[in-house]
């Protein structure tokens, strides 16, 4: 039985450090994309599948009743994507506005 409980204490740490590891890269993309100041580049299927895959690896803790501390990261990860999408709509929007200057000039 003590086995058991250690094998799903080290399963949440790797499954928690595969999430830090996810995690650690998205700071990384927001600051380039806020420095960037255009959408271009961007894959907003990219950032979907990567958010549905977030939300589904929580679901899976909610249905499987395996809910412990690992559904922090989840949710840390999701908040990290969520700024992302943020920046990609705030530059979306940057690239409009340079769109209709370049087309005034025309």
């Amino acid at each position: 039985m003590n086995e058991s409980r250690d094998n799903n204490i080290m399963a949440s740490v790797f499954e928690a450090a595969m999430l830090v590891c996810f995690g650690l890269s998205w700071p990384f993309n927001a600051h380039a994309a806020w420095k960037a100041r255009t959408a271009v580049g961007t894959s907003w299927l990219f950032l979907l599948l990567i958010s549905v895959g977030y939300l589904f690896g929580i679901a899976a803790k909610f249905i499987g009743g395996t809910i412990n501390w690992v559904l922090i990261v989840y949710f840390l990860d999701l908040g990290l994507i969520l700024l992302n999408w943020a920046i990609y709509f705030r530059n979306r929007h940057l690239d409009r506005i340079a769109a209709k200057r370049r087309a005034s000039v025309k």
